[in-house]
């Protein structure tokens, strides 16, 4: 039997949720420049980093322009994420 000893995975950005709140952190913002900068309200954000709501499509370009990130990576974790996780 093979046992990994490796350190456990961190899951906190296997949601949607996680992956903007992550992608925040990484440009350095806080909640309340962002979704100023978003055009949203602080409830809103806070609902799209608590896995409460999810951003609509047409908001998604503009949210992986702000956080520098790909479309794919915000959806799916696939691709282009913030600089802290390449």
């Amino acid at each position: 039997m093979r046992v990994s000893t490796s350190a456990p995975r961190d899951t906190s950005d296997d949601t949607i949720g996680g992956r903007i709140s992550l992608a925040r952190d990484a440009v350095g913002f806080t909640v309340e420049q962002i979704s100023a900068v978003a055009d949203v309200t602080e409830e809103t954000w806070t609902r799209w980093e608590n896995d409460r709501a999810e951003p609509r499509a047409n908001r998604l370009d503009v949210l992986a322009r702000i956080l520098q990130v790909n479309i794919a990576w915000l959806l799916n974790g696939q691709g282009r994420g913030p600089a802290e996780a390449r």
